[in-house]
């Protein structure tokens, strides 16, 4: 029975992290910059959250609010790094710093509880009868159902092929009379959007925000985008990869249930997620130097 409540618990926490790691997605894979305010506007999005339920804020509104507020702190970033020339890697831990001390101002205090207030969460449970952690999953599931379809349009549009084009070959895009700058600035607000958005369903969900929960996100990103990749490669449409990111997210959430299930010390996660990337970002690697020495071999007919 237990095994099966951290299951459940895997998948409802799997489907609302995936968002965050659709964030991680579109600045590390779409983009191809290496976004580290990641920690901080996770952070972020719990924060603006959690001031504005307890405030008594509708809770879809403070969903809202907070996703406003990580497109703000991906603009920073993207303002650091294109304005001011700041290399994308340092711009993104100035801004992590910053938000820092930014979501200590915002909540007041480094714990918010949301025990005692109206949550998306609490409500619809209140109205099914369903578990907390049903409620969790459902949720997840239709807003990330939405978000993909969101993102697929969008990086079907003008501005968003501009964006995708930017990450693959930025001096081509520059040369077409496109302003980079702007493709860049956009791209971090909408990957950080999206992080802060998964922070205020987390909060929403575990009915609290901490100032140091954004801590390690990054590499909770980047454990689902691999795994999702590897799993599923990369080949298919958009929509399928972005679907496969999610999906990455789960099993790195289900991997880590069992992990803990076997009696594995909490304290120990951040170095299971760096041994699962370090695994994953390798095993492409490998395989492609395995079949390079296979047709090698064929073509020039040695056995050694």
């Amino acid at each position: 029975m237990s095994v099966l409540l951290a299951m459940q618990g895997a998948l409802s926490q799997g489907v609302l992290w995936g968002l965050m790691a659709l964030g991680v997605y579109i600045t590390y894979r779409i983009l191809d910059i290496a976004d580290l305010t990641v920690d901080g506007s996770f952070a972020t999005g719990g924060a603006v959250c959690a001031v504005c339920v307890v405030n008594g804020v509708d809770p879809i509104l403070a969903l809202l609010l907070a996703t406003i507020a990580g497109a703000v702190a991906g603009f920073v970033t993207g303002f650091l790094h294109t304005k001011c020339e700041i290399p994308a890697i340092l711009a993104g831990i100035l801004t992590q710093i910053g938000l820092y001390s930014i979501n200590l101002r915002i909540m007041g205090r480094s714990n918010t509880p949301l025990l005692k207030s109206e949550t998306l969460f609490k409500n619809i449970s209140e109205m099914t009868g369903l578990s907390s952690t049903w409620t969790a999953l459902i949720i997840g599931i239709i807003v990330s159902v939405v978000i993909v379809a969101i993102l697929y349009w969008y990086f079907g549009t003008e501005i968003g092929s501009a964006i995708r084009a930017t990450g693959n070959n930025e001096q081509m895009v520059r040369a077409l009379g496109v302003n980079t700058s702007v493709t860049k600035i956009l791209g971090l607000m909408i990957g950080n959007a999206l992080i802060s958005l998964s922070g205020a369903l987390v909060t929403q969900s575990q009915g609290y925000a901490d100032i140091k929960m954004g801590i390690g996100a990054i590499v909770i990103g980047l454990a689902s985008i691999v795994i999702g990749e590897v799993i599923f490669g990369q080949k298919g449409n958009f929509a399928f990869r972005l679907t496969s990111i999610i999906v990455g997210s789960i099993i790195y959430r289900i991997i880590v249930a069992i992990v803990l299930q076997m009696g594995m010390n909490t304290d120990d996660l951040k170095l299971l997620t760096a041994i699962l990337v370090a695994i994953a970002l390798s095993v492409p690697v490998l395989i492609s130097k395995r079949n390079q020495v296979a047709m090698y071999k064929k073509l020039t007919g040695k056995e050694e």
